[in-house]
């Protein structure tokens, strides 16, 4: 069965906030022109917001040059920022330090992102641009020129073999004068892209991290709208990088995570099971004794930063957002800065649209972004989380270095490294020995999965693919002790067998909450996360 196919100026792949920026300010001027610009948005969640997954709290700075009167629209940014809190964890105790300046909060807003998102959804939709949600992407398109076409979106009703099922459906294919590529971190397309234009060739590797996240209901006596608490120490060795954050949000709602570094070393390790430990700290398990867990997500964020970021545009396409790399990590945020690339990317890509040449490459962007106030912070940024690749303490006394004295100018830039190439020989590092979870504060994880309402059509071809399906047990096995079965949050990846002799990867494809750990951190690059069909994954409410 052909493919059918649909006609766009613009083409954005992601409804997060870089890729519903980009289409709002698509249209803002083209309306401001008196001008008719098709922009279309595919999204791969059932609905937009339902895989975006963030702490969140929110600088409204990008969002006051988009839609200066969000809050006369009623854009749901309904928990001002308040008491900023920074502590130090030792096994029993938490010693208040100095919240550094780029924590600060003030004027910023704690939120639910997959709500902003929504509502910025419909903001564009009002505008006119074409949202469809449930259509993931699964190919980028290209013109005989060797340029980006637009893409497709994958078959559904495939059987596991790979067949046309009783239900199935060709793709489409959204072609487009420009493709903008808003998939967040890790992009499956933008992977590609990588390769085929050698967008990273002089950039540093990108580095990423894991942010594993619960949302609570707590004891009104125990809700503090606005309060916010960051962490570092306690349950990690002075050699992982990683924190926490607690935020109060409206409605006696807490919202809870941990971040883990994925370059860290000790294959033993799992990210999941250090969160839900750092849950019992004596100073963080009254927040939750007498509440209720309400869901549960995970998704893995990049690190890198300035020196991390790849060239941004190529024939026929662009990068922003998340996808980009453009996350400020000692501020804690990127919703800010991937909003403001997808306005500079709409900017850029309507100048060019709109000149008496047809558009190739839409260098422009690239200028306009080292132009704004995104490069600036990030250049000032550039520096803090590589400085933790000496440890914890180096980290710390270097970035107060770098804040109070370099004031973020220092005149050099350290490197980033890539995190899959990090793991030390299992035999060489020591076990560790997880508390059970007691089913109140801390839970297991597949238990938890439930409260992310995955969903995944069983009948379609495993989206994890293996390059080579003896690798899992040949050197993951045997020599990392199966990392793939502890990195990732979800339970996807489990070893069965050892006890009759024959070990095998199973693949529990259907618990995937999308989060990209396993494409990035395996030790030798085997598994290629791929999208599944269009809508499945999980289903956030409220994250």
């Amino acid at each position: 069965m052909e493919r059918e196919s649909m006609e766009f100026d613009v083409v954005i792949v992601g409804a997060g906030p870089s890729g519903l920026a980009a289409g709002i300010r698509l249209k803002q001027l083209a309306a401001e022109r008196g001008q008719d610009l098709g922009v279309c948005i595919i999204e791969k969640g059932a609905e937009v917001g339902a895989h975006i997954l963030s702490g969140a709290v929110v600088d409204p700075k990008a969002l006051d040059e988009l839609i200066p009167d969000w809050r006369e629209k009623g854009a749901p940014l309904n928990t001002p920022a308040g008491d900023d809190r920074f502590l130090f964890l030792t096994a029993s105790k938490a010693f208040r330090l100095p919240t550094p300046p780029q924590m600060h909060n003030h004027g910023n807003y704690i939120v639910s992102l997959g709500n902003v998102c929504r509502w910025m959804g419909e903001q564009a939709e009002a505008l006119g641009v074409e949202i469809y949600p449930g259509f993931a992407a699964a190919e980028v398109l290209y013109r005989e020129d060797g340029s980006v076409k637009g893409v497709a979106t994958g078959d559904m009703g495939l059987t596991k073999s790979g067949e046309p099922g009783p239900n199935h459906q060709p793709g489409m294919e959204l072609h487009a004068r420009q493709t903008i590529f808003a998939e967040g971190c890790r992009g499956s397309l933008t992977k590609t892209l990588f390769e085929r234009f050698d967008l990273r060739r002089d950039c540093d590797p990108q580095t990423f991290g894991i942010g594993i996240k619960e949302l609570w209901e707590v004891d009104p006596a125990k809700h503090k709208p606005g309060a916010i608490v960051h962490t570092i120490g306690w349950p990690l060795a002075g050699d992982t990088y990683g924190g926490s954050f607690l935020y109060h949000l409206e409605g006696n709602q807490v919202a809870v995570g941990f971040v883990i570094g994925l370059d860290y070393a000790n294959p033993h390790i799992s990210p999941y099971m250090e969160f839900q430990r750092f849950k019992h700290h004596p100073a963080i398990r009254p927040t939750f004794e007498g509440g209720r867990r309400v869901a549960y997500g995970a998704r893995a964020l990049s690190e890198g930063g300035l020196q991390s970021i790849p060239k941004l545009s190529f024939p026929g396409g662009l990068l922003v957002g998340d996808t980009a790399g453009l996350l400020d990590v000692p501020k804690i945020k990127g919703t800010h800065t991937a909003m403001k690339s997808g306005m500079l990317a709409a900017e850029s890509v309507y100048d060019a649209l709109t000149a008496a040449e047809p558009p190739g490459e839409v260098v422009a962007y690239a200028e306009r972004l080292r132009q704004s106030w995104v490069w600036s912070d990030l250049f000032k940024a550039r520096n803090i989380r590589p400085s933790f690749n000496r440890g914890r303490w180096f980290g710390l006394v270097y970035s107060a270095l770098d804040t109070y004295l370099f004031r973020g100018r220092a005149p050099w830039t350290f490197r980033n490294h890539a995190d899959h190439d990090h793991l030390k020989k299992a035999a060489d590092c020591p076990r560790i020995d997880y508390p059970k979870p007691d089913g109140v504060i801390s839970f297991d994880r597949l238990t938890n999965v439930a409260f992310s309402n995955t969903s995944h059509e069983e009948n379609q071809p495993v989206h994890l693919r293996l390059k080579d399906s003896s690798v899992p047990v040949a050197l993951n096995l045997a020599l990392y002790d199966a990392p793939e079965q502890r990195y990732c949050p979800a339970g996807v990846y489990e070893i069965v067998g050892e006890a009759e002799g024959a070990p095998r990867l199973q693949i529990n494809a259907q618990n995937c909450v999308h989060c990209k750990t396993c494409d990035i951190k395996d030790p030798t690059q085997n598994i290629t996360w791929t999208v599944p069909e269009g809508g499945g994954g999980p289903a956030y409410s409220g994250m």
